[in-house]
């Protein structure tokens, strides 16, 4: 299935979805086979087959599984399926807030990999300071991942940067989000739009805030929208 999402083949959907078959054949009760099946249904254009082995998965998946609130999204709109959405996860933040990424649809979401042993990422804060300033109140969210280890020391940091945004530690390259993005190299932002589809990577200070202005309109006009079917 890396491979089919890689080389975007659909002679390796098809292998994908052969080999996840026998895999559901041994073991019908299979979450992650299911899920994946799902995806590579939906690759091959078959929606409805896609949406029913994204409903299998949705009755087997724990509640927490962020996953979950992604193959309920996969059966509601198909096309998703297909597109480069960013990996689904769910984190609690420094202030105890329980933060998925499903749960944002609708707000462009910036992630920031950093830590504060990083001096890239120290010189990169003022900037980060100045879009979380320049874009208050427009349906952004910023959540920025630690790497550090040392908790105590990355929540006086904060404390004392004014880092108002949403703060998570991942502990380290080997931390569950870290490893879901591939990040190796930091400071390393994700710029994903309201529907969750990964717009940009950057390693390093990049200049977002056009991106994040162009994707910013279109979120405002999709409230817009969809208060007025309300």
């Amino acid at each position: 299935m890396n491979e089919a999402l890689s080389k975007k083949k659909d002679d390796v959907y098809t292998l994908a979805h052969s080999e996840l078959s026998q895999a559901l054949a041994a073991a019908p009760n299979f979450p992650a086979a299911l899920f994946l099946d799902g995806r590579a249904l939906a690759h091959l254009g078959k929606d409805d087959d896609a949406k029913a082995q994204f409903q299998k998965f949705v009755k087997l998946a724990s509640d927490d599984d962020p996953n979950r609130q992604r193959a309920l999204r996969y059966i509601e709109e198909p096309e998703l399926a297909r597109a480069r959405m960013a990996p689904a996860f769910s984190v609690t933040s420094i202030d105890g807030q329980r933060v998925s990424l499903d749960d944002l649809k609708g707000k462009v979401v910036l992630l920031d990999f950093w830590a504060t042993w990083c001096e890239p990422c120290r010189e990169a804060l003022p900037h980060m300071r100045a879009i979380a300033k320049k874009f208050d109140g427009e349906p952004l969210v910023i959540l920025s991942v630690s790497l550090d280890s040392d908790q105590q020391k990355w929540k006086d940091y904060i404390a004392n940067n004014g880092m108002t945004w949403l703060n998570y530690r991942d502990g380290g390259f080997t931390g569950p989000i870290s490893k879901l993005f591939g990040v190796e190299a930091i400071p390393h932002t994700f710029t994903i739009d309201p529907d969750g589809i990964l717009q940009d990577e950057h390693i390093g200070d990049a200049s977002v805030e056009g991106k994040l202005k162009k994707l910013i309109a279109r979120a405002r006009e999709l409230q817009v929208a969809q208060q007025q079917a309300q």
